[in-house]
């Protein structure tokens, strides 16, 4: 048995695979309905990205979490529409930022309308989530502002880049917890908070989140590098040729700094070069796939996955507990 999710994640009980495959659909549903507007262009726009579909990663684990306490309690599906809805509303925000042309195999808002629509749509989308918000109660309202400090500080962070002194790798690390990792620390424990599971269970599952949250985004950096597009969904060396510090290329920069290897300058000086020059691109895959700093990237991701599995060690045993641990696994198994 299969919950849809992005990994395909296996499921060993039934009532429960039932059980958040129904959470699931709901939470599809409360999407459509949250991005309805009277104005039928407004529609379109907000419901671009939602019914490009998506792995629904943060409904997924909002849904498991919730299994800690009552799962069928009314404010689990509302609380995982408002974590997707604030997270489609960042990819708005980020194909800007990024001039992206593709999101989720279709045009881009912003390709589509230009920039001030997508912003403007990313907007909507942060208000609907909001007006859902209110309706959980002040104690949520305040969880999710704090997650959006976050994120957005994680953005600024990463676009602002690291001061004078400080090591790119840790920086980039603390931009990963904070775009990434906080909102699905969020989705983890409205799943768990809403479900009414006690605040230790709640506690545990959050920090869980955020762990699992950072491994599943350098998994991301290394299937840039090291997939092919049938595996990634998308075009191996886009986070290179848009200029974007993935961390392999970062853990490269800093042996090249380090060791001043001939080899390794050549390969940053290819990186630093343009990427759309015919073979640029295909030569610095093969030769960041053969480079050590690929394999500490795999590392690293092993690491923070095997984080996030221990975090779950105090909770009881469970069905629920098991497929939050195989996310663990997928991801390691994403990056190779």
């Amino acid at each position: 048995m299969t919950v849809v999710g992005p990994f395909g994640l296996s499921v060993r009980d039934q009532a429960l695979e039932a059980g958040v495959q129904a959470g699931l659909a709901a939470v599809e549903s409360g999407l459509l309905d949250a991005t309805k507007s009277e104005v039928p262009f407004i529609t379109e726009a907000a419901q671009h990205l939602v019914r490009a579909g998506g792995k629904r990663f943060r409904p997924l684990l909002a849904m498991l979490a919730a299994q800690f306490g009552d799962a069928d309690a009314p404010g689990v599906v509302p609380a995982a529409v408002v974590v997707e809805l604030t997270h489609l509303a960042t990819l708005y925000h980020d194909d800007v930022m990024d001039e992206a042309d593709v999101r989720r195999g279709v045009d881009s808002a912003n390709s589509r309308w230009g920039n001030s629509v997508a912003v403007l749509t990313g907007d909507f989308l942060f208000a609907r989530a909001s007006h859902i918000l209110a309706d959980l109660g002040p104690e949520a309202v305040r969880i999710q502002a704090e997650a959006f400090e976050r994120l957005v500080t994680g953005q600024i962070l990463e676009t602002a880049g690291p001061r004078d002194g400080r090591d790119p790798v840790e920086h980039y690390l603390d931009v990963m917890r904070g775009k990434t990792g906080s909102l699905i620390a969020v989705a983890c424990r409205f799943g768990a908070m809403m479900a009414g599971a006690d605040e230790s269970t709640t506690d545990i599952l959050t920090q869980y989140g955020e762990r699992l949250g950072v491994a599943f985004q350098l998994a991301d950096d290394v299937l840039d590098i090291a997939s092919d597009s049938h595996e990634s969904g998308k075009t191996p060396g886009t986070d290179l040729l848009e200029g974007i510090p993935t961390l392999p290329v970062l853990h490269l920069r800093a042996q090249a700094a380090a060791d001043g290897k001939p080899d390794d300058l050549e390969l940053v000086e290819l990186l630093d070069g343009d990427l759309n020059e015919p073979g640029r691109l295909d030569e610095a895959l093969r030769r960041l796939r053969a480079h050590p700093a690929l394999d500490q990237a795999r590392r690293d991701t092993v690491r923070y996955a095997q984080e996030a599995r221990a975090t779950l060690m105090p909770l009881p045993l469970c069905y629920a507990k098991e497929a939050l641990e195989e996310m663990c696994d997928a991801v390691v198994h994403r990056a190779g």
